[in-house]
């Protein structure tokens, strides 16, 4: 059997699991055990399975694989942050960034090489969009981070504690793949993460937000990032498709289908001039006053393909005291590891662009840079005759 029939196990959720080694003829309890020994052990040689017959495990080399995306290469924050190169089988290449923190080590995943929906302050809508990632490879970037922070040698002190589909992507345009990656995540026979620790990000696709409540229980966060549909509609395409009124009512529908009280997070990226002025604060504390949940703050992180800058700390702390004053719990987000290009809307990996759109980004940089030298240059002689 070549490679590209064999069945990758990497990606397969326990249903799945269990329904391949029942067409196989063998008892259900086989998908738990190989289960455990690649995600909870980090083992991708089946002979390895010492507790699995040799017969199956002979079996299993012949028809089945253990296949983890490739990683290309890894960045060191100074902050202890780490960012890894993945590449996927598209021949695109994503990152994955792991963020310590006291009590918590978070890890943002990515779900496509690329994005289709060009939020103006992201730099991956700025590469386009090629391809959405299998199961295997969004789980695969949980498993080399486990791989490479020691956490198959300690499976009950693992370095990964949360996990956030905030890396490259719309996580919910890649609907399928998605659902299965984060169930593993939370499934007890692989990584066994709480539902309240994984978290589903999302620019506000209504109807992938109204499905999911038959198929997850993770938790979500909005990316709203403008007070109103004018705004939003500027800064956020997709809005202009499902607003802002029709995305809250299908997050509370989502939220009100758990058996919990979780409430949302509001992503609310700050730009400086554009969105974070005093009436704009007031106007978020307006929309969201009959809608739980809570606020984070993330100041603009620059990047090459966009003249956005962040706002000053005075502007950030007025806009969050407005929220809080209205009642809500509101937290700032700490930049991080943008040294190493890591930190939020900062994600670029290396995109093979199906949509032209990057080619176009980058035509109408290298015009905005000539016009900058050439405006330069006037300045400089202009100078010279004051002289």
């Amino acid at each position: 059997m070549s490679e590209s029939e064999r069945i990758n196990l990497v990606g397969l959720s326990l249903p799945k699991m269990q329904a391949f080694f029942v067409g196989l003829g063998e008892k259900p309890f086989r998908a738990t055990q190989v289960m455990r020994w690649i995600h909870q052990r980090g083992v991708t040689d089946f002979q390895q399975m010492t507790d699995v017959s040799k017969t199956l495990r002979d079996r299993l080399a012949a028809i089945a694989e253990i296949r983890l995306p490739a990683v290309i290469d890894e960045y060191h924050s100074v902050d202890g942050c780490c960012k890894w190169i993945i590449e996927v089988e598209s021949g695109s290449r994503v990152e994955a960034v792991f963020i310590p923190e006291a009590g918590r080590g978070t890890l943002c995943v990515s779900s496509q090489a690329g994005c289709s929906l060009d939020c103006s302050f992201c730099a991956t809508g700025k590469q386009g969009f090629d391809s959405n990632l299998t199961v295997a490879e969004i789980i695969g970037q949980l498993w080399w981070a486990n791989k490479k922070l020691g956490g198959f040698d300690s499976p009950t002190e693992r370095p990964v504690s949360n996990v956030v589909m905030m890396g490259m992507g719309e996580p919910l345009l890649n609907f399928d793949n998605v659902v299965d990656a984060v169930n593993l995540m939370m499934e007890d026979l692989a990584y066994g993460l709480s539902k309240r620790r994984v978290t589903i990000s999302t620019s506000g696709v209504v109807p992938a937000i109204e499905k999911l409540k038959h198929s997850t229980d993770a938790s979500l966060a909005i990316s709203l990032h403008a007070p109103n549909d004018d705004l939003r509609s500027e800064i956020m395409p997709i809005n202009r498709r499902y607003p802002i009124r029709q995305l809250l009512d299908s997050v509370r529908g989502y939220m009100d289908s758990l058996p919990d009280k979780r409430v949302p997070v509001i992503e609310y990226t700050l730009i400086a001039g554009v969105n974070d002025h005093r009436e704009h604060a007031r106007e978020l504390a307006e929309l969201l006053a009959e809608f739980p949940c809570k606020i984070n703050l993330i100041p603009f992180n620059p990047f090459s393909l966009s003249d956005y800058r962040t706002p000053s700390n005075n502007v950030i702390g007025n806009f969050r005291q407005i929220l809080q004053r209205a009642g809500f719990t509101v937290t700032i987000r700490t930049t991080r590891a943008d040294d190493i290009g890591a930190a939020c809307g900062q994600l670029v990996g290396e995109v093979q662009d199906q949509t032209r759109r990057s080619g176009r980004y980058q035509a109408r940089n290298q015009t905005l840079e000539v016009d900058v030298k050439r405006d330069s240059a006037k300045l400089t002689i202009s100078a010279e005759t004051l002289r």
